[in-house]
């Protein structure tokens, strides 16, 4: 039944409604694939969805039971987070990053995504001259989309062409500008898995510093780097980050991937201390105060939630404290990821396929959550709308900021058992595209 008739995959789009099979957001893609599915009864190899595929672990399942059985479900939350979940934050970043961040500053958040947001919200009105956000790209279509529903302006630019001391005159051509408010990238980074070197790092801190810009850390995929043993409490190799070479920074710290914990929406926002407590008279236009950490509480955050779920951060105060006491190394679990992307890749290139950002400067890729695949001379676009025939789905990356062609690939979701469906899928596919 491979291939699936095209017109089919069309029909269905156009009945409800979503964009030509090639095209569309991530939840659109995903949408099209379950009606294809539930059509047809192929069963794809979903790499679209960035969710994780491992089961949460019984150590934060079994503190919100506790939690919930105190009595937690009837009381709302302290808005800037339960004292335990804020102790062990600030616990885990020096364990991990050898970064100080007090308590204070540690702040849960539904998600990374509203940890965004709420940093949106006060770093991008904190100068009535500035203009918004650069995104160093590629990256998280949604944070873009965040900035738009905002109103914010933003900028961006795809890192791949400007890596180790290129990135310097690159950046310094937007910050040179005086209207950059806030800087975001991810690292590891969100879709090409490539990973900014300390030299790098220290550039953007360095920059972000003489320009007065802070800068926003998604680290979504929280040492998983797997090249190296980021996960030992207290010793190197540390989780690299710019918080070692600049002072205005916030860390958007996600449980979804590192502990497999998406549905229950509970991240970190870790605001350097130096941030929290920096005074900007522009904030006053919104807020009650004009101090960064008070603006972020009482004025963005309160204004979108009343809190985090109260025995969700229970589970993740357990879960760190685990970490933190060096009793639970959740690298040992994810490491999974790492060793299906391996197979995964091989497979793609033994059949025609190329990867699309395939260095980090000087060194193979890592291996991790996500990867990137090409295919000859193929628009992103058209690459997609043929795999969609071949029962395979994916996210173009044009819609994540990158100039390159091609397709990102999430492992997560892809089981073992379907890895030999996948080859015969891809092989078929480069012997009708090969001529």
């Amino acid at each position: 039944m491979i291939p699936i008739s095209a017109d089919l995959i069309e029909n269905i789009a156009r009945e409800n409604g979503l964009p030509a099979p090639g095209s569309g957001s991530i939840r659109e893609i995903t949408h099209l694939v379950n009606l294809v599915e539930a059509k047809t009864g192929i069963r794809y190899v979903r790499m679209e969805m960035g969710v994780p595929g491992l089961p949460a672990p019984e150590i934060g399942i079994q503190a919100e039971i506790d939690a919930l059985r105190s009595g937690v479900g009837s009381l709302y939350p302290d808005i800037a987070g339960i004292p335990r979940l804020k102790a062990e934050a600030s616990r885990f970043i020096k364990l991990f990053l050898n970064v100080d961040i007090s308590p204070e500053g540690c702040i849960p958040t539904v998600g990374s995504m509203m940890g965004g947001m709420v940093t949106f919200l006060v770093a991008n009105r904190n100068d009535r001259t500035k203009e918004g956000t650069l995104f160093i790209d590629p990256g998280f279509p949604v944070q873009k989309q965040q900035v738009k529903m905002l109103g914010h302006d933003y900028h961006s630019f795809d890192v791949y062409n400007y890596r180790g001391r290129k990135l310097k005159a690159k950046l310094e051509s937007y910050l040179s500008t005086g209207k950059i408010s806030s800087l975001l990238y991810s690292n590891p980074n969100n879709p090409s898995w490539i990973c900014l070197t300390e030299e790098e790092l220290e550039i953007i801190g360095r920059l972000a510093t003489e320009y007065d810009v802070i800068v926003i850390e998604d680290l979504a995929y929280f040492g998983m780097d797997f090249r190296k043993d980021y996960c030992v409490p207290g010793k190197p190799p540390f989780q690299p980050s710019v918080a070692h070479y600049t002072n205005d920074y916030v860390l958007l710290i996600s449980s979804s991937k590192m502990f497999s914990y998406a549905g229950q929406r509970i991240g970190l926002m870790a605001i350097s201390d130096h941030l929290f407590k920096r005074s900007y008279p522009d904030l006053s236009r919104y807020y009650s105060s004009d101090k960064y950490g008070h603006s972020v509480i009482f004025g963005a955050l309160y204004g979108l939630s009343a809190g985090v779920c109260h025995s969700a951060q229970y589970g993740l105060a357990a879960m760190l404290k685990a970490v933190n006491d060096g009793s639970y190394r959740y690298r040992d679990d994810v490491k999974n990821y790492g060793d299906k992307a391996a197979i995964m890749k091989e497979l793609f290139l033994r059949h025609g396929f190329s990867i699309t950002y395939d260095t980090d400067i000087d060194e193979p890729i890592a291996d991790g959550f996500y990867f990137t695949v090409s295919y000859h001379a193929m628009s992103g676009h058209e690459l997609l709308k043929e795999l969609l025939s071949y029962g395979i789905s994916a996210i173009t990356l044009d819609i994540t900021g990158s100039e390159r062609e091609g397709l990102r690939a999430c492992v997560s979701k892809v089981p073992e058992e379907l890895f030999g469906d996948l080859e015969v899928r891809l092989k078929k596919f480069n012997e009708d595209h090969s001529n």
